[in-house]
């Protein structure tokens, strides 16, 4: 079994997601007593969230290769980043590095084709849905991606940092977002990427009838398979 580098804490409500489907998976393939081989470096999100409200990547650039750095050292076999806005800079940290760094966004596309979606829908944040390094890699495996319009995006952007990176789990903010789910399905999505690992956390399958996609779960899942292959 590989040893998986978690570096979590963006925010450390959805790293617990990543810690808890990772072993149930590897229970659930390996039988018996087994669980995950994890190393998980929890970064202070006060800084990384400072960072990106000042635009200044490159100092959250710095702490994330930091970090990889020194799960590489610790004995790490693989990097898995706990959030989707931060493998803006992936690139960045596999040059750092000499193990890999399995990216989320190249893994929702394989999950994408492997259930036949052409085209899907992307929430996230603002950082997720208006830059091009995340939709660049659907795109580049023939997924046709729709974001929500301006308003929309500011309302999921606005309820990421504000309720759900906080812990708040909000009634109204989730109908906002079931709203949402709804239009952009009316635009021709075959499915939802939840886009923010935190976004799962306020919005699950049972609430409503579109495909959604919840990166947290989906990510954690294949890097558990990845590590007992």
């Amino acid at each position: 079994m590989k040893t998986i580098g978690l570096i979590g804490g963006m925010s450390w409500e959805s790293t617990i997601t990543y810690y808890q489907v990772i072993n149930e998976v590897v229970k659930e393939e390996l039988g018996g007593f087994h669980s995950a081989k994890i190393l998980l470096y929890s970064v202070d999100f006060h800084e990384i969230e400072a960072s990106m409200a000042a635009d200044d990547w490159e100092k959250g650039t710095e702490i994330l290769i930091d970090a990889a750095e020194r799960l590489e050292r610790g004995g790490a076999d693989f990097i898995v980043v706990c959030t989707n806005t931060w493998h803006k800079v992936a690139d960045q940290i596999r040059q750092k590095v000499s193990i890999p760094l399995l990216h989320v966004a190249e893994l929702i596309a394989d999950e994408l084709k492997d259930n036949g979606i052409e085209t899907a829908a992307l929430l996230g944040t603002r950082y997720t849905m208006e830059q091009d390094f995340y939709k660049y890699k659907l795109e580049e495996n023939g997924i046709n991606v729709i974001i929500p319009d301006q308003q929309e995006r500011d309302d999921i952007n606005r309820i990421i940092f504000e309720e759900l990176c906080l812990g708040i789990i909000s009634p109204d903010s989730k109908e906002r977002y079931l709203s949402i789910i709804d239009q952009l399905m009316q635009r021709g999505a075959n499915a939802i990427i939840l886009g923010c690992t935190e976004i799962g956390l306020l919005v699950q399958q049972e609430d409503t009838q579109a495909a959604l996609l919840d990166t947290a779960l989906i990510h954690a899942r294949r890097a558990a398979l990845y590590a007992i292959q």
